[in-house]
């Protein structure tokens, strides 16, 4: 068997390699993964990035054949004809074993050939009797893409790829953030943190950016890493990979068997998932579809290796100690306890960095307890004049508003002085495009004058 690898020294291991002990494999069941084996481990010096093998057999996929069968039985169902390299591509399996399953189905009377196609294949087309077989995979679960990977190989490959292992730098946080004006004390206290890849609290008052911030920590760490399309286990299927959440840095289209690696897996950017108060517990687990059989994943398992995200934590429907008591034991242990819709409870890696920004008081809502597994509490405070001034001058070249000190002098005499009103760092962009949008109507310049920032300090502070 040849699955994943992650090689050092420039080239590839397989699993047998005693060189690379933190990420041999030696075939498990999923239930009788140690938790040694969910743990992240610590990077080797020089290690190289993990890359899955190519896989030459159907033996090397880790899966039962018969689910191989299945995958062929329903994509030919599915499309109606295609050669044998075609429906190999699209399985992301080897070419020669689906060309000879292909063989011995015909030779059964399930295929038929239809015509020949290029390098000696053949169209392949369903007899009455193989569609009547494919039927009936069909109705175990509708699932019909990429084969899946088993889950202890998803295990070894966040292990492999832990975000525990990234360890950003000054420069690489200022690269990040380099859109949000961030001063040194904040990079002083986010730096560390960010390092952890543990809990983070960010809190304060609305509008300061702690959502900008949590949406751009994941920049930090500056890398990608590879996951499965669909993991497999013990007869359920898993449509890991999700267009709307992981973005690709490779062409998805690329044909299976002209590649050099197992291609049932995708480069993405380390994952950021954000969520707020649409956020319900059924989220953080695994849902199955009664009506297609295929299982979506819980939003931690997606994140896995990137940064999860609660905004607006203690404003979503859940009450907010059912959330937090959900993570006690995945923010301290690191790995976490999934049920499939079978009743069998499954051990995932938790490898996150897992970030709640809230604008309410956060000794309202966490307890101690929870609040140790937390290490980072972070207060996200009101910028100071000078920092104001200097957010004004940043956004004034952003959304071409033409700048004047003079009139930013009277915009914070008249409508923060004089009212005792406190700066936000939200304040300069949202008024900055009130006198935009105000010019546009009137067919005027937009720029900064005492006049355009009373219109809009009169519509935007009218109720606060």
């Amino acid at each position: 068997m040849r699955p994943i690898c992650a090689g050092s020294s420039g080239h590839r291991l397989s699993m047998g390699d005693s060189a690379m002990a933190t990420v041999t494999f030696q075939p498990k069941s999923p239930n009788q993964l140690d938790s040694d084996a969910l743990m992240p481990a610590p990077p080797l010096p020089g290690q190289e990035p993990f890359v899955p093998e190519p896989v030459e057999e159907i033996e090397d996929t880790g899966l039962p054949e018969s689910l191989v069968n299945s995958l062929v039985f329903k994509y030919l169902l599915q499309v109606g004809e295609a050669t044998g390299r075609g429906i190999a591509g699209a399985l992301c399996l080897p070419s020669r074993p689906v060309i000879e399953l292909l063989s011995n189905m015909k030779n059964q009377r399930l295929v038929v050939y239809k015509d020949t196609g290029s390098m000696g294949d053949f169209i392949y087309v369903m007899t009455e009797e193989g569609r009547d077989v494919a039927k009936r995979y069909m109705r175990e679960n509708s699932y019909v893409g990429p084969a899946p990977v088993p889950l202890d190989y998803y295990v070894r490959s966040v292990k492999a790829q832990t975000i525990e292992a990234e360890k950003p730098r000054i420069d690489q946080l200022r690269d990040a953030f380099g859109d949000l004006l961030i001063n040194e004390a904040m990079f002083q206290r986010l730096g560390p943190a960010i390092c952890s890849a543990r809990g983070m609290l960010l809190f304060g008052e609305p509008g300061n950016g702690k959502s900008s911030i949590a949406e751009r920590i994941t920049k930090c760490f500056g890398s990608t890493i590879i996951i499965p399309k669909a993991i497999y286990i013990d007869g359920v299927i898993i449509n890991f990979y999700d267009a709307g959440t992981h973005v690709l840095v490779e062409d998805p289209a690329e044909e299976a068997h002209d590649t050099d690696t197992d291609t049932r897996w995708v480069r993405i950017k380390r994952p950021t998932i954000v969520v707020g108060g649409e956020l319900t517990m059924d989220a953080l687990e695994l849902r199955f579809n009664p009506l297609t059989k295929i299982t979506e994943p819980s939003l931690q398992l997606k994140s896995n290796c990137g940064t999860l995200v609660i905004d607006d934590f203690g404003r979503q429907r859940v009450n907010p100690d059912e959330l937090l008591n959900r993570w006690i034991v995945p923010l301290e242990k690191r790995q976490d306890f999934l049920t499939l819709h079978t009743g069998k409870k499954i051990n995932v890696p938790f490898d996150q960095l897992i970030i709640f920004s809230t604008n309410l008081e956060p000794k309202d809502l966490v307890d101690e307890a929870f609040l140790r597994r937390i290490p980072y509490k972070i207060n996200v405070t009101d910028p100071s004049e000078e920092e104001f001034r200097e957010l004004l001058r940043m956004m004034s070249e952003q959304v071409a508003v033409e700048y004047d000190e003079h009139a930013i002098d009277y915009l914070i005499e008249r409508w923060y002085q004089a009212t005792g009103r406190p700066f936000r760092c939200c304040h300069p962009r949202d008024l900055l495009l009130q006198i935009l949008n105000r010019s546009l109507y009137l067919g005027t310049k937009a720029r900064m004058t005492e006049d355009l920032f009373d219109a809009a300090c009169d519509c935007y502070f009218a109720m606060l």
